[in-house]
């Protein structure tokens, strides 16, 4: 049995589960002015010095640590956000690898909650 339809706050009638157009549009603005004021990769440490560790790192531990994925990793992430903190960003013990499907839905919706 799927769900009803849903009214949009613009006042289409949307499908369950599938964004409207006008909530498309103000996902991506935000995400454009997010983008602005961020800083860039390399402002944020992620350079060579990071490159090189982020191989070293993927090749001692190759596959995702995601319970239940074992997908191959190409993803390091930092286990608790860095926020610019150096040492945070540094420590090894910090470093997980991931696959880039769980990096980019299951860990940036954990993130997200907190």
């Amino acid at each position: 049995m799927s769900k009803p339809p849903r009214i949009c706050s613009c006042g289409r009638v949307v499908p369950h589960g599938v964004l409207c157009d006008c909530q498309r549009t103000q996902t991506r603005e935000r995400n454009q002015r997010h983008d602005a004021r961020r800083p860039s990769a390399r402002a944020r440490g992620y350079n060579h010095e990071w490159r090189k560790a982020r191989l070293e790192y993927l090749a001692a531990h190759p596959y995702c640590a995601m319970p239940g994925c074992g997908k191959p990793a190409s993803v390091v992430d930092h286990i608790i956000a860095h926020r610019g903190d150096r040492n945070l960003f540094w420590s090894r013990t910090n470093w997980q690898s991931l696959c880039a499907p769980c990096h980019n839905s299951i860990k940036q919706r954990q993130e997200r909650s907190k």
